[in-house]
This record gives C-alpha cells, structure tokens and sequence, in this order.
C-alpha cells in the first residue's frame, strides 16, 4: 500500500492525504533540533482528504506556532508544500520540502548563536 494516500476502492480519489517517511524524516530533522535548544515540546500531525498538516507547538495547550501541509492540489500553482506561521500567514511555498524548510533552518541558526 501507498504511504503517501490511501485510496478506496469505490474510488480512485485518495481518502487522505498523509506525509511519506522521506518528508516525515526531514521535518522531524528540523523539529528535533528545535526540542534540542528547548525551544519546542510537542508537534500534531492530521491526515486529511485534501492536505497533510505537521504542526508544532511550544505547550501541547497553545495554537501551533509553525504548521507545514503538502497540498497536491496547489502542486503545479503554488507548490506542494507551505510553511505557515502563529496567525495563520504564509511564510513559504515550495515544490520541494528543503526549500519550505529552510527558514526554519535560518530561525535555529540565529536561535542558537
């Protein structure tokens, strides 16, 4: 069975939409990192028909305070993937999972200097 969707068999539409293990490793990379420097101390994942959501909290009660979702929809728009902020602004879109990525990857980098 396919990782990344699952499919009906009534129905050649995918039930949910969900994260492979080559994108859940990299943004838990990333995360990881982040609960290092004690800066994050939990992460929700949904799985839903049209969009995967990994978001991350600093208190498991607070609004996430990064959430990334692969949108197939938006694939050839926008890119497949998003990285979204607190309230809900679009901080990078990206075909590629790295480009999305990166201004995490800044954010840590400044974080711990």
């Amino acid at each position: 069975m396919n990782v990344q969707s699952f499919v009906s068999a009534s129905s050649s539409v995918p039930d949910c939409v969900s994260f492979d293990r080559r994108e859940l490793g990299a943004i838990l990379s990333v995360y990881g990192r982040f609960v290092a420097a004690g800066l994050w101390r939990d992460y929700g994942i949904s799985c839903l028909r049209e969009r995967a959501v990994f978001s991350m909290f600093r208190r498991a009660a607070e609004n996430p305070l990064y959430r990334i979702e692969k949108i197939p929809k938006q694939r050839l728009r926008q890119g497949l993937y998003a990285l979204y902020g607190p309230e809900g602004q679009v901080l990078k879109r990206g075909a590629t999972l790295a480009q999305v990525l990166a201004p995490l990857e800044r954010k840590l980098i400044r974080t711990l200097d």
